[in-house]
């Protein structure tokens, strides 16, 4: 299984998880069976708010799946809809993140539990699982 994780610094399996998919800098790809993995740049850093193409961000590489601190309404559509399941990071390094993706620990994205926008609050003032 091939896993992203956005960061804002390669520093291998020790980098620190990036808070949203569509701003991060870098995105290192993990195999989680054989803790290989690559460091690429995000390809579609620059997009205006809400036109996040994170499959285009992937830059032609194939995952399984990404863990990411928050992520968008729109870009867990599009990544859901490339076959691609999207996992909230529970802070930490990747390291520590797929540890916790293999226990199964990690709650894994549903639409109505995504970033609304740049405030990341909702209509009765509270954050639904945005957490950045």
């Amino acid at each position: 299984m091939k896993v992203c994780f956005p960061v804002g610094e390669n520093q291998g399996l020790a980098s620190q998880v990036f808070n949203h998919f569509g701003s991060a800098p870098k995105f290192v790809i993990v195999d989680i069976v054989t803790s290989e993995f690559l460091s690429i740049s995000n390809s579609d850093k620059v997009h205006q708010h809400g036109a996040c193409n994170p499959v285009a961000g992937l830059d032609g590489h194939h995952v399984d799946a990404i863990v990411v601190g928050g992520i968008g309404r729109g870009a867990l559509h599009k990544l859901n809809s490339a076959g691609i399941r999207a996992f909230k990071a529970n802070g930490g390094s990747i390291s520590e993140n797929i540890d916790m993706l293999k226990l199964g620990t990690l709650a894994e994205y549903l639409p109505g539990h995504t970033c609304g926008g740049h405030g990341h609050s909702h209509s009765d003032g509270h954050d639904h699982g945005c957490s950045h």
